[in-house]
Parts: structure tokens; C-alpha cells; sequence
């Protein structure tokens, strides 16, 4: 019997195979279920949030919605986008019948310590990436009015808290959920990670021709990164510092989490500044990575071999031998016939075509019949 040989193992962007359930459909299905589950549950989340606004007091916008103010309504709008992540986790258990841990890397868990590395890593890069841009002319705003700690320290305890889930969810959905729906269909990561790149860009609107080439290029840094490291880790601490700087500085002037400017309205200068620091960072996780060996792929499934037929008992007096060791059956040692089989008799009963047959109702044969001879006649 050959054995076939292991399939290869299954690098991140090919995850969505890890089921012995896989079929074409699924990843289509799933992003169908990732992209309307999520508008769907947002919407309720936002309809009950502004009606709770509504009654405490909270004044509505001119668009309609409740205003619950900079720091308030940027926690709601960090919460929103955080929801992203369970319904990324059910659709790979429920649609891609795996375990939902398989999103966050292929050790099907998220790699905290990997994590915890990855924001070390990005806090001094990212950091020395703002004060560039304060010094950078033409690119810092104005000055503005600091705000107080008295608004700055409340505002940074929310954000600690709430933007790296939002940064998360992002991921999930992005470097998570869409790169390994792409990479269910492709074997090459390069062709998994380009859709969600130009996806990720597009979800932030557009703004201009330099602030959307700065979002796909990250979002195709953060995909390499996700399949070189074999996890979302690296990319979840590159964006959650980021944010997170971002928001702070936003929130340390007056008024400044009431800004409507995203990356997408990036000035070349902020690019290139800002792609610079991504690239620093990039060659600091994979320095990172050589110096501590990471699982980058998860073991194929291997379908369980049919069950071997088991043979049907032969008529009593057949010549056949039955099936052990020494005739080749798998699973039977020599000798040890399985319960409910007979030995085959050791010869062929005679049997002359002018002679009653033995067993033939009222016939007899010359000489004693087969149980006769063991003396368990009649």
C-alpha cells in the first residue's frame, strides 16, 4: 500500500484551505457575510447609541445624528469600527469551518509576546516619524491651542483603551479576513495581498492622489508583513501606534478630535515621511524575527483514509483461505483470525460426480463426512 505523501504546509494568506471542509464558495460567501454583517450591525449599534444620546440630553448635528462631542463621539466611532472583529471571528468558524483563532495567525492564536515586541518596536520609529513632520515646513498646521490636561489626560485613557481595537478590527477584516479569502484562490502572496491593499486605501475615502498611494503601500507593507511574520501581529502594533499617536496629538489642542482630515488627505510630504517610518519599522520586525524563530505556516489537514473493506464470510466448506498476516490483510497479526471467521479446512472435500453429494439431503459419501472426522457427527 504506498502512502501518499504529506501535503506542504499552508502559509497565512492560505489559510482558508486549513478545513477539510474548504470549497470554492466559502471565501465568497464569508466576505458577503463580513461586508453585510458588518453595515448591519453598525447601523443598529449607531441607531440605538444616537437614541441614547437623544434621551440623555445630547444635542443632534446638522446631519441628523446625536452629538456627543469630540471625545465621546470619537469612543463611539473607535467602538463601531471595533465590531468588526467578531463578526471577522465567526465568519472563519461558522462560513470557513475552522477554528476562528486562524485569523489572528497560524499558530491559531494571537501571538502576544510577538505583539508586545512589535509595539516596542514602533513606538521610538513612529514617534521620530511625528516629529519630523512638526519640523517638516508647510506640512505642520498652524499653531493651535493646547487643550489642558485637564481635556488631554480623559481623552488619552479613552484611546489607550479603544484605538487599538479599531486598529485591530481593521486588520482583521483587511489583513485578515480578505487576504486569506484572495489567498484561498492564489497560491503567490503578492497576489493575495494587492486586492485588500487597494480595498483598505478605498475604505478611507478619497482625498488625494498622494493620501490614497500612502494607504495602498501600507496596506501592502502590512500584508507582506502578515505573511513573512505568519500573523496579524506586526501589522496590528504598526497601526495601533500610529493611531494612536495620531489621535493624541489630535486630542492635546482644541478641538482637534473634531477633525474630519484622514491619511487619505495626506500632502506628499506626510507620504513620504510616513512611508519612511513604515519601512524603518518593517526591517526592524524582520530583524526581530531572525533573532527569534517564528511558526510561519500551519500543518496541511490530511483527510482520514477510507476504512479498509472488511471481507464477507465464506459458506461453510469453502477452500479460500481467510485474511491475516501472512496473507496480506493489514491489521490482523499472524494466526488471529478475526471473531465470527473459521479456518479454512485444510484440504478440499472429495467430491466424485457419480456419488451422492455428503452434504445432499439423505445422501452418503464413502468415509466420514468433515465434522465426522473432528467427532462432532451425528
Amino acid at each position: 500500500m504506498t502512502i501518499p505523501p504529506a501535503p506542504a504546509p499552508l502559509t497565512y494568506h492560505r489559510l482558508a484551505r486549513l478545513s477539510l471542509s474548504h470549497r470554492w464558495w466559502r471565501p465568497v460567501t464569508g466576505t458577503l457575510f463580513v461586508a453585510v454583517g458588518w453595515v448591519l450591525l453598525l447601523g443598529l449599534l449607531d441607531l440605538s447609541l444616537s437614541g441614547l444620546g437623544a434621551l440623555k440630553g445630547y444635542p443632534e448635528g446638522p446631519d441628523g445624528w446625536v452629538e456627543f462631542g469630540p471625545v465621546t463621539g470619537t469612543a463611539v466611532d473607535l467602538l463601531l469600527i471595533a465590531t468588526a472583529i467578531p463578526v471577522v471571528l465567526l465568519a472563519v468558524r461558522w462560513i470557513g469551518r475552522r477554528p476562528a483563532g486562524t485569523a489572528s495567525s497560524v499558530t491559531g492564536r494571537l501571538r502576544w509576546r510577538l505583539l508586545g515586541s512589535c509595539v516596542l518596536l514602533a513606538l521610538p520609529v513612529l514617534a521620530v516619524s511625528a516629529c519630523v513632520l512638526l519640523l517638516v515646513p508647510g506640512v505642520s498646521e498652524p499653531p493651535s491651542r493646547w487643550a489642558g490636561f485637564d481635556v488631554l489626560l480623559p481623552a488619552l485613557a479613552m484611546l489607550v483603551v479603544l484605538v487599538p481595537l479599531q486598529a485591530a478590527a481593521e486588520e482583521y477584516v483587511f489583513r485578515g479576513w480578505l487576504l486569506q479569502a484572495a489567498g484561498a484562490f492564489f497560491r503567490s502572496p503578492w497576489i493575495a495581498v494587492l486586492p485588500q491593499a487597494v480595498l483598505f486605501a478605498a475604505a478611507h475615502g478619497w482625498g488625494t492622489a498622494w493620501g490614497f498611494a500612502d494607504l495602498t503601500v501600507y496596506g501592502v507593507l502590512a500584508g507582506w508583513l502578515t505573511v513573512r511574520t505568519g500573523g496579524l501581529e506586526a501589522a496590528i502594533g504598526l497601526h495601533a501606534v500610529n493611531n494612536l499617536l495620531a489621535f493624541g496629538l489630535s486630542a492635546a489642542v482644541v478641538d482637534g478630535l473634531k477633525s474630519d482630515e484622514t491619511a487619505a488627505d495626506a500632502t506628499w510630504q506626510i507620504v513620504a515621511v510616513d512611508l519612511a517610518g513604515a519601512a524603518v519599522y518593517a526591517l526592524a520586525v524582520l530583524w526581530l524575527v531572525r533573532r527569534r524563530p517564528l511558526a510561519r505556516a500551519a500543518a496541511a489537514p490530511v483527510p482520514a483514509p477510507p476504512d479498509a473493506p472488511w471481507p464477507p464470510v465464506p459458506f461453510p466448506g469453502a477452500t479460500v483461505g481467510f485474511p491475516n498476516a501472512a496473507t496480506g490483510f493489514p491489521g490482523f497479526a499472524a494466526g488471529r483470525e478475526p471473531a465470527g471467521y473459521l479456518a479454512a479446512p485444510a484440504a478440499p472435500v472429495p467430491y466424485a460426480p457419480s456419488a451422492p453429494h455428503p452434504y445432499a439431503p439423505g445422501g452418503q459419501a464413502d468415509g466420514p463426512g468433515p465434522l465426522e472426522e473432528n467427532g462432532h457427527g451425528g
